[in-house]
Formats: structure tokens, sequence, C-alpha cells
């Protein structure tokens, strides 16, 4: 691919652009409020959501309101609420568009009983020791170095519920050990079946660098806790005479402390179970070890020790140094993690006068801190030790004593940032969630990705070079759902296009400069031309935005140019037109559906797109009422102006691409006994075959898929399709014993073909088309080499 700005086609001009945002904020200001609706903030997370929503339906649910009317008609609407800000992308165009956006979206419209919101709903929202995962921090966690025990369940499964008590118990047992976490596969569908979970509860711990290991084991509080403790590899080394000055000074060499417990035959000592959590907890801060004093009594009179008790040695603390050793006594386990976590060196202070040289040639993660003093503040301790091995350095800056130096990077609260070892001025700041997981996550994301904070001084007004811009707010959750996604798409496009994200809440007025009043905005500046991208919040979202500016799917209609390739169409041609207004929330809505659809039709049937409000003279003689307005005139009629009008609910790409390739003239063969023996299996083509059954749903789904593929081969490889309903012998002859399922029959000479065929496991066009191209690669190859062995 050539460097993109010289690609790049001006899609929207600078005053429509403003136009439509202003457009967008009124609009998006005149609907009901959602938010307010479910009583919420515009920045409450998932799981607030869940819970603002529970808390609603245990109370306004018609069964508790049998003689209110309304009651039905009110709960629809906190119902439709829900729905729709609990899904990322739904919540997108709510934000952006209103209720406008949403037309083709019919969330809401049923509802389960009061019991399962009482009983089912929202299992683990209120235990603070399980983390509830969602599509969008899930690969974070995993991904973290730490240790996932995670309980994949689905409300209303009676085995979930069964497990529940015992695995929040377990919870509180593990908690600060490992991480304990829950999927709701009831919300998270899409995520459940990329991990493979067919059955609930599933039980899987993900360790970093390794594949997923499925627990089967009992599933008593006492033998999942037996399990965990087996997944800590952190040992616990007993101390004597012998042993505990050397090991001890290795470790002070190491920066690293000591937590020992002594255990004496008075007082109280850990024990062996606490000991192992701690040492898991304290992985890499400190060791953790103990000490008989029955058997060691020289020793315990030389540390000054008479009864049980347990000491923390700092690097480089002695008994001599007043003050240096902590000696504590609790006998719980986060008690004593919190502790030693305070009492442990602080990460390496970073000020005005060192920060510009530390930062110059090192990547760095640097924690801008406001005077807080916490529990959180202290576990940024351990990131040293998460990042080690990314080679990434930890310091702090203090922005009560350094405010100018936070003040230069435009940093005016507590957050965490990475700079990536170009210098001060190449950094990205961490706006996702605050937990340990999530910041080393980003970290090692934000290293190896071309992301950077943008600020006035670095905005790409004048570049040369195309930049992607995300001008966003920290509240907004699908702003933060989108920055990983950014990061992603960035390593895809280095060198083609850089990428700056802006905040709006500390950059108000360059947002408002550019007309920006809806989160995310993500735009493409291409020195003249502003692109503002609509799709999916995905790295592939991205990409094919960006394919498409380069290489344009989707022809922009003129009048001219209407009446020419539409109007005056070959008869072998196939339209599809999008009349559309760039101030219509539904057309906005509709455009990266219709790209997408145009991709899958490509080569197949032509694609275009009217701006009603810039050719208002071709749509009003068109006689366009409506927006958006999707008609497709089709190929092979005596009047090139007939055409027809998509009706459908749904507006999205698979949907309108079935609606399209219905117009088609069937490219596949319908097969019968006598076909599939002379014509498949003695005749001389290559065949790819359908074997579906007609009440087969995902039959139904995939037929338009395999006209696409038809159409695809057309020339190397015939399609036909065997209804096995009908012909239930040939797919009994042939091994059926599921629909749809897609054989590939080859030529192979003079030899008959075998009824069975070559399976394919796939339904998608694309895919099977690559299969079967490989597949004629490969026969060709062989055919040469058996006709040069003739000739031998």
């Amino acid at each position: 691919m050539q460097r993109l700005q010289n690609h790049l086609r001006p899609a929207r001009r600078t005053l429509l652009f403003a136009f439509v945002a202003v457009w967008l904020f009124v609009a998006t200001s005149s609907d009901e409020d959602y938010y307010k609706l479910l009583g919420i903030s515009k920045e409450a997370s998932t799981r607030e959501i869940r819970q603002a929503f529970k808390k609603l339906a245990l109370t306004m649910h018609p069964d508790k309101n049998p003689n209110d009317e309304s009651a039905h008609d009110k709960f629809l609407k906190i119902n439709r609420a829900y729905e729709v800000l609990k899904d990322e992308d739904l919540r997108k165009k709510y934000d952006k568009y209103g209720e406008k956006g949403l037309q083709d979206e019919q969330q809401g419209g049923r509802y389960e009983s009061w019991n399962y919101y009482r009983y089912d709903f929202g299992i683990y929202d209120d235990d603070l020791e399980i983390i509830t995962l969602d599509r969008g921090d899930f690969d974070a966690a995993i991904n973290s170095g730490e240790v996932w025990f995670v309980n994949f369940y689905f409300p209303r499964c009676s085995h979930c519920h069964d497990l529940a008590p015992t695995w929040r118990e377990f919870a509180k047992e593990m908690d600060g050990v490992i991480r304990i976490g829950a999927v709701n596969c009831g919300d998270n569908g899409m995520l459940c079946r990329s991990k493979g979970i067919n059955s609930y509860p599933s039980l899987y711990v993900f360790r970093n660098g390794m594949n997923p290991e499925k627990y089967y084991g009992d599933r008593s509080k006492a033998s999942l806790t037996k399990f965990a403790m087996q997944l800590v590899q952190s040992k616990v080394t007993e101390l004597w005479q012998g042993n505990i000055f050397s090991e001890i000074d290795r470790a002070f060499a190491e920066r690293i402390g000591w937590l020992i417990t002594f255990c004496a035959d008075t007082g109280d000592c850990l024990e062996s179970q606490t000991r192992r959590k701690l040492a898991g907890m304290l992985d890499g801060l400190a060791h953790v070890g103990w000490t008989d004093c029955s058997k060691q009594v020289d020793l315990c009179d030389s540390f000054e020790v008479t009864t049980s008790t347990t000491a923390l040695f700092p690097p480089g603390s002695s008994l001599t140094q007043k003050g240096s050793v902590l000696f504590i006594q609790s006998l719980d386990a986060k008690e004593i993690y919190a502790q030693v976590l305070k009492h442990l060196p602080d990460l390496e202070m970073l000020t005005k006068e060192s920060f510009e040289h530390k930062l110059a040639h090192h990547r760095w993660l640097v924690s801008f801190s406001f005077g807080n003093d916490d529990l959180a503040s202290h576990e940024f301790k351990k990131l040293k030790v998460l990042l080690k091995d990314s080679h990434i350095q930890v310091g702090k800056v203090d922005c009560i004593s350094d405010s100018d130096l936070c003040t230069s990077l435009y940093i005016h609260k507590p957050c965490v940032a990475v700079f990536k070892g170009l210098g001060i001025h190449d950094y990205e700041i961490h706006h996702g969630k605050d937990a340990l997981y999530n910041i080393v996550a980003f970290a090692k994301e934000s290293v190896s990705a071309h992301v950077t904070t943008l600020r006035p001084e670095n905005f790409p007004s004048h570049e040369k070079e195309p930049w992607l811009v995300d001008f966003f707010a920290p509240w907004c959750p699908p702003c933060r759902a989108l920055l990983p996604e950014l990061r992603k798409a960035s390593i895809q496009l280095v060198g083609q296009l850089k990428f700056g994200t802006l905040d709006c809440t500390v950059h108000e007025g360059l947002c408002n400069m550019h007309n920006i009043h809806a989160y995310p905005t993500t735009v493409i500046f291409n020195k003249s031309s502003i692109h503002e991208y609509e799709g999916h919040h995905s790295a592939d979202g991205i990409l094919e935005f960006i394919e498409d500016l380069v290489n344009p799917v989707v022809v922009t209609l003129t009048p001219e140019s209407f009446q020419e390739l539409v109007k005056k169409r070959k008869s072998t041609d196939t339209w599809m037109v999008d009349f559309y207004a760039p101030w219509c929330g539904p057309c906005q809505a509709l455009l990266p559906e219709w790209r997408r659809m145009a991709r899958m039709l490509s080569g197949i049937i032509n694609v275009g797109t009217v701006d009603c409000q810039r050719h208002h003279s071709l749509c009003q003689s068109e006689n366009v009422r409506a927006y958006p307005e999707i008609r497709l005139f089709p190929q092979n009629t005596n009047r090139n102006d007939q055409y027809q009008t998509y009706n459908g609910w749904h507006r999205d790409a698979s949907s309108l691409k079935t609606w399209a390739l219905g117009s088609l003239p069937q490219a596949s063969v319908d097969l019968s006994p006598e076909d599939f023996s002379k014509q498949v299996l003695g005749g001389k083509d290559h065949w790819v075959l359908d074997f579906y059954a007609p009440w087969c749903g995902p039959c139904q789904h995939f037929a338009p898929e395999f006209e696409v593929l038809a159409r695809m081969m057309k020339g190397t490889v015939r399609a036909g399709k065997v209804d096995c309903q009908t012909h239930y012998q040939i797919c009994q002859s042939a091994g059926i014993k599921a629909y749809p399922t897609v054989r590939f029959y080859p030529r192979l000479g003079t030899r008959r073909r075998d009824q069975g065929g070559e399976p394919i496991n796939s339904r998608d066009a694309n895919v099977i088309a690559d299969i079967l191209r490989q597949r004629l690669q490969q026969l060709a190859i062989h055919g040469k080499s058996s006709k040069f062995k003739d000739e031998l």
C-alpha cells in the first residue's frame, strides 16, 4: 500500500463536518435521556448500569405493580435504556445521535419476570472480590501477567446459581493471591463463544504465555482453594543458622526484602497457608520465610525474638537501624500485605530537574500523584516487578511539589502515563480502570503502539502526513473501549497514518474549534480533507475504514454519474444506491454497514451513495421522500428507471447483502440425484456443494454467502446445492450429518470421485474461496508432476 496521503480523497468538507457535528449535539439533546431514566451518570460502567437497572426493575416491574396500567410502558422504557447502554456499539450511537440513531435497533421490547431480576440477574455485581469481566476488558486482564481464575456462567443456569455462594467465599479466601473473575455469557455471548465455552459454569485458569486450563475438579471451597494455591509459584523458605544470612544478603543485593515469621513456643505463628498466600501476594517484592525457634534458639535470640512474631526486613535494613525493621502483630494475610507494601521503598521519584534526562532514552511508566497515600498508590510498587520483562522502568512525580512539570504536560489530576523512550513529548495517558492488571496491560500495549496524547503544541493542524485523531472524554465508557483498539490499529498502519488522542475535558477550546460535541468522535485529517470514522469500536473496523478511503468500494454519485452509471447501466449491471442526508442520524448509523456490505458484494453488485443535501434536485426528481432511502436497480430489465425499495427493519450489512443477492439470478445449480451422479461424480468440472435442509435456520443464513462464493469461483469451480430433505439418499451416501455442510469435489482425471468429497469447515465465502484456490494450485502441481512421470 502506498503512502496514505497520496490516495485519500476528500469525503466531507470542513463546513459540512461542522454542520453535522452541531446538528448531532442538538439531536442528542432533544431525546429522552436514558442515563436519567436509570439514574446514572454518563461515565457509568457496565457493572454500574446493571446495578442501577436491577434496583429499578425490582420496584417498577409490572409483576410488583399489578394495579398500575402504565407499569408495562414504564418498565419498557427503563428496559430499553438498559439494553442500549449496556451494549458498547449501541451506546456510542445513542450518545452521538440520540434515539434517532437507534431506529434500526429494537432492544428492550420484551422483558423477564420479576423473579429473574431478583434471583438470576447480575449474580456477582455486588461482590468486590470478584472482578466481572466484559468484552472490553477481558484481554487486558488475562494478558496482564497475573494469574486469573475465571467463572464463565449463564444467568438461567441452575448449576451456576448453586456454585455462586461457594465462588464468593472462595474469592474472599484468595483475594490478593490470584485474580478471581466472572463473565456473564448472557451479556457477552461473542466473548464466551470465542473462548470455546459451551457449558455452564465453566471454570478456566489464565496464565500469561500459557494456554487456558479448564478446571474439572470438585467445586467445594476447600477443593477450589487447594487447586488455586497450586498456581502460586512463589515458595516459602525455611530459614536456619546455615542459610538465613546468605539468603538475606542475596535478596538485598537484588533490592528485595524478606518477610520472616518466627515461630516460638509462645504467641501465635502464621499458619502455613497464610505464609504461602503472602508469598504469592508479595512475589518479586519480598521473599517469605519462617524459622522454628524451638530448634533455632540461638538464631532467634540474635534477632531478639522471645515470642512468635512476624517481621519485614526491607532491603538494607538491620536491627541496629532503629525503625528499619517492621514488626507486624496481625495474623491476617491482607492486613500484613497492606503493611508490607506501605513500608517497602517507594517508586523512584522524578523531578523537574531529572525528568527530561531520565526519559530521554528509556521507556517509563510514570505515576503522577497529588498527595494521595492509600493502598492503591502503594500497590503501584508492584508495577516494577510486573513490567520488568517488558523493560519498562517505573517512577512517580509529585504534582504538588512539581506543579510546573505536571502543568506543562496538561496533567491536573492523578493519572498514569507511558513515555516511549523518545523524550518527554511522546507519551500516552492511561484512561482505563485504575486496577493494577489494567495498568500493566496498558503499559505493555502502549510501548509497542504508536498512539500519542495530543495537546495544542503537537496537534496536527498543518501536517503533510495524514493523522487519525480521536476526540474523547475520559468519563465516556465507549471512548475508553476504543482506545486499546486504536493502539492495535496503529501497529498495523505504522508509517502510513499517525494516531493521536485529544482529551476534550482538558482541551475544550481545541475541541470546540473543530466543532466536537459528541464522544468519541474519530477523524482523519489529510491536508484539507476531513473524514469522520463511523465504524465499530475495533481495530478491524478502523482498518476497513482506512482501506475504504484508499480503495473506495462505494461510489459517490453526482447527478451526472447517477445518470451515466445507474440510469444507463449495462444489462448485466446491478446497482444499490443509498439516498441520504448528512444531518440524518439513521443515515450516519447506516454508513459503516453500507461500506461493509459493499465490500461483501464487491464485483457482484455496484454500490453507491447520493448526498441529497448537496444534490437536492436529483433526489427530488427521483421522488426520494425519506432518509435513508435504499434502492436496488436490477439487471436485465426493460426499463432502466425500474427499482426495488428496501423496506426491511434491519439495516446491518448482512441483512442488506441477503436482500440484494435475492434480486440476482441464482448462480449456483440445484442438483438432482441424476445430476449429482453424472455431473459431480462423473463429470469433468470441479464442484463445490452446499448440502442443506429447507427448515434449517443456519442454512438460510448461509444461502446468500454461498451465492457470493458461486460468483467468486465462476469459471473455475461450479457451485451446486443439494436439498437433503428431498434428496436424502444423496446426503446419506455422502455422509452428511449436519446442515449446512460444504464439500469440494475436485476433478481427478479419469478416476471417479469419492461420494463424500473433501470437507470444508467454513461458512465464509472468502475463506472457502481461498481454500478452493489453494486446492486448485495443489491439483495443478500434481497434474504437471504426473504428466512429467508419464513422459519419462
